[in-house]
């Protein structure tokens, strides 16, 4: 069985490949989940500090123990920094960051979804059904805009309470800045048209808003309704006044900006997110790049794929900035226009605001290509030195590590991680479900899932150059026994022990065959190289493992009688009072339960009876 307590991040590693610079890191369980999101002025000195011998803080105690692995964002200030984490914290919501965890750092407008939707001030979960708009930087600017909107567009800001109560027009219908639509002084279909352009309005499409409200205005004035006409008039003229203003939208940017970083046969494409004037948030990506490609042409084939791909859903937006070395390819962007629907504007000659997010990106580009090029360069190292110890005859191209996991021998998953000469190979990651043993023997777990991953892996030619077991011994036999016919064409394999403390740094190699053990040095670098692996095919099962668990607890064993849905069983429980009564009812008991035959009482008694 696993043992999670033994998954370490190396933290030096890390530090060692880490910038000066101000930014944003985000710390990882083993479950993959961000458990916390931080700024800093200087990274190196900020992240250094949760790895001192001695840390006074409990919590940061609790933290550094879980953390699996780490990444950071590079920022221009320390105040972009600030501005990114709150955006981070919004997005992961990660359990150590106690105080902004119920998202209530921002508040936003809500258009509600009720027959007559309302406008209104929201801050917390986004439990209300409706249309969210924001957000805005504090609770004053979300007033001033609300008090802008209700000039603008006569939509109800009262609270359901209130408009239930009305039987005669309030106050704001006498000032014309709400239609009364819950004494019925104005149709449905008048008041959802303020709603929808108030929809646009706050989408930012004030152009759109104005000329539909032009064309109403023309076509009420044809039909001699000069009374409606003057209103529709009226609105126009307050909407132009506030064109120039950016209380609600204004001119707020949506755009995305590329920067790019090339170096030693590597290539780093940085993405950077610009919503509502802020910076939402900023990926890596590193394509393969055949040699001799100009960057012109990685950068075409990268936005291809990453915006027409079918499996991405990302929203694309109006406005592209290219990295300044790159001249826009106009044909690509009607391309791009024409297949996502949407204008699309591309340019690389940029002043002002938009210059310092393109400085930015491949500032990122640059930091985010230097990382990646110093962990190659470990990986490596790493790997010749394991070569060295093994005397491994070839270059190491392919090496591959199982591991069990189960809760007292129950929902048992066996891992199965790859890594090669780059780091982990996560396409080629796999898991196992384990049906069929004895609860809790993890040799026979083994033994299967070795069979469902090599049985045809000779037939596709994926076979490891080593073959790394978690376990000991009798773990290892497992192996060796069924790979025995296999000759030539058999992996190395090797038995990872730990130690008698079970501590990181005590792990003891043992060779198949003659069983012989190697002990390495805690410092030496192919026992980094091994822990590493061992501890990612320990974080792969223990995922895999709890997903399985989480799926069992939530499915009702009242589920898997025939004749019983959704519907019924819920039924069943309410009247009952929960599974464990259910269980318990007799016949009569469950017949009484509305909806519940005498035949289907019986099957439902003998089901649980019978297991």
């Amino acid at each position: 069985m696993t043992d999670s307590n033994s998954i370490t991040f190396n933290y030096k590693d890390f530090l060692r490949n880490l910038t000066h610079q101000p930014g944003v890191y985000r710390m990882y369980d083993e479950s993959g989940d961000v458990i916390y999101v931080g700024k800093a002025k200087d990274l190196k000195k900020r992240v250094s500090s949760y790895f001192r011998e001695k840390v006074d803080a409990v919590k940061t105690q609790v933290l550094v123990k879980q953390i699996v692995s780490m990444d950071v964002t590079v920022t221009d200030t320390e105040a972009d920094a600030l501005i990114l984490e709150n955006s981070f914290i919004k997005k992961y919501h990660p359990r150590y960051n106690v105080l902004l965890r119920d998202d209530k750092s921002y508040p936003y407008i809500i258009l509600t979804s009720h027959e007559h939707p309302r406008l209104g001030f929201h801050r917390g979960a986004r439990r209300e059904k409706g249309d969210y708009f924001g957000p805005f930087p504090n609770g004053s600017a979300v007033r001033e805009s609300l008090n802008l909107m209700q000039k603008l567009f006569p939509i109800r800001q009262c609270q359901d309470s209130y408009y239930r109560a009305r039987t005669r027009p309030c106050l704001q219908y006498q000032l014309k800045r709400c239609l009364a639509p819950c004494v019925s002084k104005c149709t449905n279909d008048e008041y959802n048209e303020q709603v929808q352009l108030a929809k646009h309005f706050l989408n930012g499409k004030n152009q759109q808003v104005i000329d539909e409200l032009v064309t109403k205005m023309e076509q009420a004035s044809e039909a001699l309704e000069f009374e409606k006409a003057a209103r529709f008039r009226d609105q126009i003229a307050a909407l132009r006044k506030t064109q120039e203003r950016n209380s609600v939208t204004g001119a707020q940017q949506e755009l995305d900006v590329i920067g790019m970083a090339r170096g030693n046969g590597m290539t780093t494409i940085q993405m950077m997110f610009i919503r509502d004037n802020h910076l939402q948030g900023s990926r890596s990506y590193f394509p393969k790049v055949p040699a001799d490609t100009s960057d012109e042409e990685v950068l075409r084939a990268f936005l291809l794929q990453f915006y027409l791909s079918d499996n991405a859903g990302r929203k694309t937006p109006r406005e592209i900035i290219l990295p300044d070395t790159v001249e826009p390819d106009e044909v690509l962007a009607q391309v791009m226009g024409q297949a996502l629907n949407r204008s699309v504007k591309m340019q690389n000659k940029v002043r002002g605001e938009r210059k310092q997010y393109q400085q930015l990106a491949a500032k990122n580009a640059v930091n985010a290509l230097e990382s990646r090029l110093n962990q190659q360069s470990t990986m490596n190292r790493r790997t010749s030195a394991l070569q060295q110890v093994l005397d491994f005859g070839v270059p190491i191209q392919r090496m591959e590590c199982f591991d069990i996991s189960h809760t007292m021998g129950q929902q048992t998953v066996a891992s199965c991680v790859v890594f090669d000469q780059n780091g982990p190979k996560k396409s080629d990651y796999r898991r196992y479900n384990i049906t069929g043993i004895t609860p809790g023997d993890d040799y026979a777990a083994m033994a299967k899932a070795l069979a469902k991953r090599y049985d045809k892996a000779r037939e596709q030619g994926n076979i490891p150059d080593i073959l790394f077991i978690d376990g000991g011994k009798g773990q290892l036999s497992q192996a060796e026994k069924y790979f025995e016919d296999w000759g030539s064409d058999a992996p190395m394999l090797i038995g990872v022990a730990k130690g008698e403390s079970r501590k990181p740094g005590l792990e003891t190699l043992i060779m198949a065959g003659s069983h012989e053990t190697i002990a390495l040095n805690k410092d030496a670098s192919a026992l980094h190289l091994i822990q590493h692996i061992r501890d990612e095919s320990h974080r792969f099962a223990i995922t895999g493992h709890r997903q399985k668990r989480a799926k069992v607890q939530k499915t009702s064993t009242l589920e898997q009688i025939e004749g019983i849905g959704a519907k019924r069983r819920q039924t069943l429980l309410k009247n009952l009072g929960g599974l464990q009564e259910v269980k318990n009812a007799s016949i009569s008991k469950l017949s009484s339960v509305p909806g519940i035959s005498q035949a289907m009482a019986e099957k439902i008694y003998y089901s649980f009876r019978d297991e």
